[in-house]
């Protein structure tokens, strides 16, 4: 590896208390980095994402975001586009328009800052519909219910691979005990919380397949897909706050808005709780 001395920070995303969220760790100034020595790192992070800042090549963007599990690259995480770009302004990164644009494997994605809170444009589904009766029932089996509990199932998937379930309360949700070794693929879960609650909904994301790493403590590419999923079929209000992280000892909160164009922003609060120097 290269051996450059590079900034560094750890940023918690969905939580304005730090250590309740879920971090991620970026790396600044990263042009130079090949792949291979990026996975290294975001192996030995250990965190279920690692992103590093790079020059952008789209005229369109501000800058370009790699990111990365511990095992491959992403096209796209929310918690990662959150983080990071609160770490890119921290350094004094200065969008050129009203927004901060960032370049992905998805294409370009906006953030807007509102009352000190950072949200990104949810990108397009890659993956909807219907999920077949196969898959449903392994998904079912593993989460230990029946078939009957759930509400809805659908695919809602734009990068990471994303299967929605809905259940009837925020309880059964909280109630989840998986099998995580017999999920086939990422799964999140959604139940209401009763009306007059702080949040509309908990959500759970199980992530089988990340090494190291069962549940994610609070999930944006997920809860940008539920909620496209789920207020253009009517199921939830067009603005609400999700729950996450509860079931292991997070305290996520993630604000859901829509425009009246439609466009779904997806936000929470942010902190840096790392800041230093990497040798990479």
């Amino acid at each position: 590896m290269s051996g450059r001395s590079r900034d560094f920070r750890q940023v918690d995303v969905f939580t304005a208390e730090p250590l309740l969220g879920n971090p991620v760790a970026v790396v600044h100034d990263a042009d130079g980095m090949s792949a291979d020595e990026m996975q290294l790192f975001a192996r030995w992070t250990n965190l279920s994402e690692t992103t590093f800042l790079v020059a952008s090549t789209d005229p369109g963007a501000d800058y370009r975001l790699r990111i990365f599990t511990t095992e491959t690259e992403l096209p796209f995480a929310g918690h990662p586009t959150l983080g990071s770009a609160h770490a890119w302004l921290e350094a004094g990164g200065a969008p050129a328009g009203e927004r901060v644009v960032q370049q992905c494997g998805v294409g370009l994605v906006e953030l807007r800052r509102t009352d000190g809170r950072l949200a990104f444009a949810a990108p397009d589904l890659i993956r909807s519909g219907p999920v077949d009766e196969e898959l449903t029932g392994r998904i079912v089996a593993a989460l230990g219910i029946d078939r009957g509990d759930v509400l809805d199932i659908a695919w809602a998937d734009n990068g990471p691979g994303w299967v929605g379930v809905r259940l009837g309360s925020a309880e059964q949700v909280l109630a989840l005990t998986p099998a995580y070794a017999d999920l086939p693929v990422d799964v999140g879960v959604v139940g209401p919380h009763p009306e007059g609650a702080e949040c509309a909904v908990e959500v759970r994301a199980f992530v089988p397949h990340a090494a190291g790493i069962t549940e994610d403590p609070v999930t944006g590419s997920l809860n940008a897909s539920l909620a496209q999923w789920l207020t253009r079929s009517g199921v939830l209000p067009p603005s609400y706050v999700a729950a996450q992280g509860t079931a292991i000892g997070r305290r996520g909160r993630i604000h859901v808005d829509t425009d009246a164009d439609g466009t779904i922003w997806v936000g929470g609060d942010t902190l840096t709780t790392v800041r230093g120097t990497v040798t990479l």
